[in-house]
């Protein structure tokens, strides 16, 4: 069931954003759009209520519990970033805003942008992992949080592949290409 409410708060945040950038934008009804772009997060709210209850009433924590903290955890971490996203590209489809930022392709701008990028996905993890552990306190019940604690090494091992980016454009910055008409004649 917990999947469930994780998949209705995932489909949820499109629909909602979708809703409040159309109605920011196309329909040019500023505050509502404000209003219901505000009400993002609170579908984590809801997801967080739907796990703290499914826990307090007895069941026994399963994959559903710790994927919903990893999805409060990247959700807080990425969703401002996501909804700016988005934002961007509504403006200039339907404002006349200017075009959309794209992630840096070279040089320090990229390996800045990817240490930013691990930054996020760091605090994704601190945020999921601190989840983790107020459900194995809140249930009490090492025979009923067994699923909690694996997942920890998960959010960890996503965290470690992660950092292959950043530590490699750190190692290795990215360069544009040398075009074929330009390259030495030798």
């Amino acid at each position: 069931m917990l999947i469930a409410v994780i998949a209705a708060c995932e489909i949820g945040f499109w629909i909602v954003l979708a809703a409040g950038l159309l109605a920011r934008y196309p329909l040019r009804l500023r505050r509502t759009g404000a209003v219901l772009l505000l009400c993002v997060p609170l579908l984590d709210l809801v997801l967080l209520a739907a796990t703290a209850i499914d826990l307090r009433n007895g069941a026994t924590a399963g994959t559903g519990h710790g994927l919903a903290a990893a999805y409060l955890g990247y959700s807080v971490a990425f969703g401002h970033s996501m909804v700016r996203w988005a934002d961007e590209r509504f403006a200039h489809r339907f404002a006349g805003g200017p075009p959309p930022r794209g992630r840096p392709k070279y040089g320090g701008a990229r390996t800045r942008y990817e240490w930013r990028e691990f930054g996020k996905a760091a605090l994704a993890t601190a945020i999921a992992c601190a989840l983790l552990l107020a459900m194995t306190a809140l249930v009490d019940d090492p025979d009923r949080t067994g699923a909690l604690t694996a997942w920890l090494g998960r959010l960890g091992t996503v965290l470690a592949i992660w950092a292959i980016w950043p530590v490699s454009y750190t190692l290795w910055p990215a360069k544009p290409k040398e075009r074929a008409d330009r390259a030495p004649r030798g």
